[in-house]
């Protein structure tokens, strides 16, 4: 008989939800022995714990779990979407707002993309919604170099495998013609590495600009690019199912802020 799972939550996670670090961060943190419970240093992050249990990080107690918030961020192109980047390029985090707290992406926009990226400070939204399964549709407004026709986009409708990777079927409408261009509007359900350029290039077509519009009912709108906007925790709580009293949670229905970036200092 399998043994049963012990109670609480693992150790990293309820670091993160408290707002010190990521869980992979909170990990090694933990490696690193700056952790205890209950006065005892750990090592390990294979450690389940409760509220019953006192848990500190470099001798300082863990405070209580952040209420889940989600932020709309407008991206700028040329930022790349990381913590840290090897090559020393510009992260979204050296432009977010000082007074923002740890955030995470919900998935990634590449360094010339643009358009709609979500931010948010709990985990378990951002794994819920980077599953394919959550079905949420992603839209971008795309433009290609070339004159293609709408039967040129047959393949994107139908899926199509591009070197050995298998996309699944793309919502396609050709919006217009502009000079040498076209701007076309495609959505998505997954968010496989570049995979519209990708797609586009697989059918001849170079994109010159991608911008992503929406994520699930999340829309870009007129935000001003570089803009911050935080959802309100009762649109939260209904989109994502969340609890109607979310730990933490002292907003309630209050009006989204809005913040122009300032770059951190």
């Amino acid at each position: 008989m399998a043994a049963e799972t012990p109670p609480g939550d693992r150790i990293a996670k309820v670091i993160a939800r408290a707002g010190v670090a990521s869980r992979r961060d909170a990990e090694r943190m933990i490696e690193a022995g700056r952790v205890s419970v209950n006065g005892k240093r750990i090592e390990s992050p294979a450690l389940n714990v409760t509220a019953a249990d006192r848990i500190t990080v470099d001798g300082k107690p863990l405070g209580a779990a952040e209420a889940p918030r989600l932020w709309l961020y407008h991206k700028p192109p040329g930022l790349v979407t990381t913590t840290r980047d090897e090559q020393g390029r510009p992260t979204i985090f050296d432009e977010l707002p000082a007074d923002l707290p740890r955030v995470m992406t919900v998935g990634r926009l590449d360094l010339n993309s643009e358009g709609l990226l979500l931010l948010t400070n709990d985990g378990g939204i951002k794994r819920k919604l980077e599953l394919p399964a959550t079905g949420w549709l992603r839209k971008y407004r795309v433009r290609v170099n070339g004159q293609p026709d709408d039967a040129t986009f047959a393949p994107l409708r139908d899926g199509l495998e591009v070197d050995g990777q298998r996309f699944q079927p793309m919502i396609v409408t050709l919006d217009r013609q502009q000079g040498a261009n076209a701007w076309v509007t495609v959505g998505l359900r997954e968010g496989k590495n570049r995979e519209v350029r990708r797609a586009m290039a697989d059918l001849g077509l170079k994109v010159s600009r991608l911008i992503r519009v929406s994520y699930g009912p999340f829309q870009l709108g007129q935000m001003a690019r570089g803009a911050v906007e935080e959802v309100r925790p009762r649109v939260l709580r209904d989109q994502l199912g969340l609890p109607a009293e979310a730990p933490g949670d002292k907003t309630g229905g209050a009006p989204p802020k809005r913040r122009k970036i300032r770059r951190r200092r």
